[in-house]
This record gives structure tokens, sequence and C-alpha cells, in this order.
């Protein structure tokens, strides 16, 4: 009998879950480490769950034509129109992603550095991930002349790449890939006949509204499908709902009809008072609008702050432009750690800061890079309070940064970061 696929505990998770134990032993810690958004269900949304409790039944596979038509309508709004009976509903996009790759089939081409599960379900479905460094600064989109050059090894070696995976914009380093990178992954992904697979999870959190993340389905609408939910926008992620776009295609139809088939298998029907108010949330009233561009504004504030404490430390960032996500590299103060703390990769690095000064984040190697790498993932998304109080308080504040619990955090970190690089 074959062995089972290894399969490891997502990176994020066993962050909290540890964190989460040493809180409740007394101890103080920091947790920056999980991609969770610390911020209230939005009261409305709230209403329409609840309204919504009654109803039991199993529903659509693919989801109920209310939440379709809703998710189609938000996509129309962003230039990438689409019929709702080539949406499909899901427990979270993290599940349809996993379907998604079910469905298509192949060996799975994956950004480096890129969000923890990729690789993981890549391999959880028996295909093979391939990895293809980013360009510096453009997260979430493989450097599309090495993509062509590992397809065509890959290829050669009997591999058979058949998807590339991109998050626009990019969980770990919260940036943004270039329109020009972005459409030169679409010739590519056409070239070499692969399906792209679009995670746009964060593409309302872009804090410059008027230069967006552009989607390869702008630029090759037959092969890609774009998925979003939301977790992020909206701070929904213990409600699990996602949704996914597949392209009005040949390639998009087959696709739709094996997507189906597997979410028959996997959810049956994503949980129906869950839809109700996810129907509501993407038909963009604006109230909802108005509780997303806060929390945009928000993240962008503090992200800044804490993103100014590491660069003074001598940490290299990139400039982040959306979500509430740092990628430091620490590279710049290589010699110090080692001298200092004996720190000579990302792993070292992260277990220093959690062990020494309770401070969670994920090293480099938790997201595909090479253990010598002395960069880290930090999330600024849990620093808004431990109450619903408080985060409502940092939500409506006209500066965040001055209320006591953030100024404390922030402050802390860049005490942290002396300590360690002094």
């Amino acid at each position: 009998m074959p062995e089972p696929t290894p399969v490891s505990m997502s990176a994020t998770l066993a962050a909290d879950e540890a964190l989460a134990r040493r809180r409740r032993a007394g101890e103080r810690v920091l947790s920056m480490a999980s991609g969770e958004i610390g911020l209230p269900a939005h009261p409305a949304l709230r209403a329409r769950l609840a309204a919504a409790a009654a109803e039991n039944a199993y529903g659509p596979v693919a989801g109920s034509p209310a939440l379709r038509t809703a998710a189609a309508g938000y996509w129309e709004r962003r230039g990438l129109g689409v019929d709702p009976e080539l949406v499909v509903a899901g427990p979270g996009s993290k599940a349809l992603l996993f379907a998604l790759l079910l469905a298509i089939g192949g060996d799975v081409v994956v950004p480096v550095p890129s969000w923890v599960s990729y690789t993981a379900q890549a391999r959880l479905v028996g295909a093979r991930p391939v990895p293809v460094p980013i360009l510096p600064g453009q997260g979430g989109v493989p450097d599309p002349e090495r993509l062509r050059e590992a397809v065509t090894l890959a290829r050669a070696a009997g591999l058979n790449p058949r998807s590339v995976v991109v998050t626009l914009p990019d969980n770990p380093t919260g940036t943004v890939a270039a329109p020009g990178t972005v459409r030169g992954l679409a010739d590519a992904a056409r070239e070499l006949d692969l399906v792209v697979v679009s995670d746009e999870i964060y593409r309302d959190l872009v804090y410059d509204t008027s230069q967006p993340a552009v989607s390869p389905a702008v630029h090759a609408p037959e092969r890609t499908v774009v998925t979003t939910g939301l977790t992020k926008n909206l701070a929904l992620g213990g409600w699990r709902t996602g949704v996914a776009r597949l392209p009005d295609s040949d390639i998009g139809r087959a696709l739709h009809t094996r997507l189906v088939a597997v979410a028959s298998q996997i959810w049956s029907s994503s949980t129906a008072p869950v839809q109700a108010a996810a129907a509501y949330a993407f038909g963009e009233p604006p109230e909802i609008t108005e509780h997303i561009t806060a929390s945009r504004r928000l993240h962008e504030k503090v992200v800044r702050a804490v993103a100014d404490r590491f660069t003074a430390a001598g940490a290299v960032l990139a400039p982040v432009r959306a979500t509430c996500y740092l990628y430091p590299d620490f590279e710049p103060l290589r010699a110090r750690l080692a001298e200092t703390h004996g720190v000579r990769g990302g792993d070292a690095l992260a277990q220093l800061l959690s062990e020494r000064h309770g401070v969670g984040v994920l090293p480099a190697s938790a997201f595909g890079e090479s253990g010598r790498a002395l960069r880290i993932r930090v999330a600024t998304s849990r620093l808004y309070g431990d109450s619903d109080e408080r985060r409502t308080a940092s939500l409506t504040a006209e500066d965040p940064l001055g209320l006591p619990w953030i100024r404390e955090a922030v402050g802390r970190i860049g005490e942290v970061l002396t300590d360690l690089t002094a």
C-alpha cells in the first residue's frame, strides 16, 4: 500500500496556535504571524446572516443564484464581466483553490515566495510544484521569462505543468506586480498552454485606488480563473466563503464542469446563511464600501508605521502598496545577526523573535524560499485591539496610531528591533 502524501500544518495556523497557548499561559506575546484581519464583522452582514439562519437545506453546488449574480456584478464593476453561470461559490477561496488544482490536473507553477498553501495544496492533489522566482518588488507573479525556462525544463524532465498560480496583490510581500509583468505572464501562459489561477482576495486592499492591481484575466481572458472572497476586505475569515470566476471559453466551460463535480464530492454546497450575507456584501451597498475604505486606510497607516521601524533598524523593504503584510530583508545585517545572536537564516530569526521577545512572525522558508534567506513575513492586522470595542475604535479613528494599544504595539516592535540589531 503506498504511503500517504506527507501533510504539514499550515505555517500561519500553527504559529497562531503556538502564540495562543503562550498567551493563555500568561506570557506577553505580539502576534504578527497570521493574516487574520482583526476587525469586527459589519452589523449589516451580521443581521443578514441571522435573518437567513432558517435556510438549512442543501443549495445548488455552484452556489445560490443570488450570490453568483452578486459576484458577477462585483467583477463587472472591475472590468471583468462574467456570466453568473460561470461563477462557482465555495466554503472559502482556499477550498476553491484546492478544488481548482484537482479540476485542472497536472503539475503547478508557483511563484517564489508565495502563500504558504499553494505548494502544499499542489502536493496534496498529487501534483509537483514548479517554483519560479518573482521579479524584485513584484511579488505574487513569477518572472515571465524564467517561467518559460522553468516550464520548458520541467516538461523535458517528464513533468506536466498545466497551471500557474498567482496572487494580486501579494501575500507575503504586500507588493503588486506591474501591469507589464502581468501582461508578460499572460503571454507566457498562452504560449505554454497554462491555465492561470489568479488569487485576487486582496484586490480591494490596494492603498491607491487610482492604480488597482491588473488581473491576468484582462490579457488572457480565455485561460484565467479568478478567485476572491470576503476574508480580507471584510474580515470574515470565520464565515468561510469564496467565489471563483471561470473564463467564458472552451477551457473555462470544461473547467467549470469539472470544478462543480469536484465540489459536489467535497462540500456539496456552501453554507446557505453565509451565502445570503455574502450576496449582500458582493452587491457593494454604500455601508459596505465605506467599511472597506476605512479598513484599507487603517491597514495602510499601521503598515507604514511598522515599515518605518524595520527600515530604521537596517532591514530592506520593497514599497508596500497593499494588504497588511511586510516582507523585510535583514541581509544588510547578516554579519551582525550572526555574530551577536548566531542567526544565519530566516528560521533562526523568527525563532529568536518568538522565544526572546514573544513576537510571532513567519520565516521566508514558509513561503518557499531558502532557509538561508534572512527574510520574514510580518502581518500587522492583529494590532488593532483585543476587543470589538477597540477594533471598532481603530477602524473609525482619524489617527489610529494615536490609540494607546496601537501606539504601544508599534513602539514595542521598534524596541524589539533595536535590541535585535544593536
